[in-house]
């Protein structure tokens, strides 16, 4: 497994919520995302576009490769040529740098 795709133990790691201008600031270094929701249910999501249903699974796949590596899971729209991928942190009541790491890493499956 690449070193970027390592097991996350997250009982050896503290996460915590991000400020408002965290937020804003890790939002600004991701292309196409955005913000969801408020309070507890604050979220990131993008929307990714493909050519047919195939592309869009194989693309679900990977997601769920960087999801299991990073334990931290997101909610995912499937559909026959889109997906929408939607991160948040439950356990801290909000987002954290978790959501924004795993977010890149989605992001560089395309890149």
């Amino acid at each position: 497994m690449p070193t970027m795709l390592k097991k996350k133990d997250w009982s050896a790691l503290v996460r915590r919520a991000l400020t408002a201008t965290e937020v804003v600031a890790n939002l600004a270094k991701l292309e196409g995302w955005r913000l969801t929701g408020d309070g507890a249910a604050v979220a990131i999501e993008k929307t990714f576009t493909f050519a047919n249903y195939y592309e869009t699974i194989s693309f679900v796949n990977a997601v769920a490769f960087i999801a299991h590596a990073q334990d931290h899971h997101p909610d995912l729209s499937v559909h026959f040529n889109r997906c929408v991928v939607r991160f948040n942190t439950h356990d801290v009541g909000g987002l954290s740098m978790t959501d924004f790491d795993c977010a890149a890493l989605v992001d560089a499956l395309l890149a």
